[in-house]
């Protein structure tokens, strides 16, 4: 349900890095929102050397950007507690200023959204709709370790 983009700008996160980071958001949404982890998708990109700009000048200090895509009907005080654990949490774990990492989120109506083969429902709604999981996605899920 909500997909978190993390970007990386003069800087490269390990592998472990990375997992600490997508766990981080995974916990930090589940925390705020109440959503179920395995909801939770979170995509690294690095974007290449010189082609990171800030006022229309290259930029050459570290940057992580983060964009979360999520389900509408959630408080602005909500999700700025979100934003805010998000943007501690990944500075920590990348070894960066928290004036380097930049973190969005942008509401998406649950009905405009289809994952797992269905569109997905509102907030609250997660135990009925993963009902209807095939018994092969959820062992997938389960043996991949995600906690359903």
């Amino acid at each position: 349900m909500p997909t978190y983009t993390v970007t990386t700008a003069n800087i490269v996160l390990s592998p472990e890095q990375k997992a600490k980071i997508a766990a981080a958001i995974t916990q930090a949404h589940h925390t705020h929102t109440g959503a179920p982890g395995y909801f939770a998708q979170v995509i690294f990109t690095e974007i290449a050397a010189g082609s990171h700009f800030l006022g229309g000048k290259p930029n050459a200090a570290p940057h992580v950007y983060v964009l979360g895509l999520i389900r509408g009907g959630r408080t602005e005080d909500l999700k700025q507690r979100l934003m805010v654990q998000i943007l501690e949490q990944a500075a920590a774990i990348a070894g960066v200023n928290t004036e380097d990492v930049w973190v969005y989120v942008q509401d998406v109506v649950a009905g405009q959204m289809a994952e797992f083969g269905r569109i997905l429902p509102p907030p609250g709604a997660e135990p009925e709709w993963r009902q209807g999981m095939s018994r092969q996605k959820i062992a997938a899920l389960t043996q991949a370790g995600v906690v359903l």
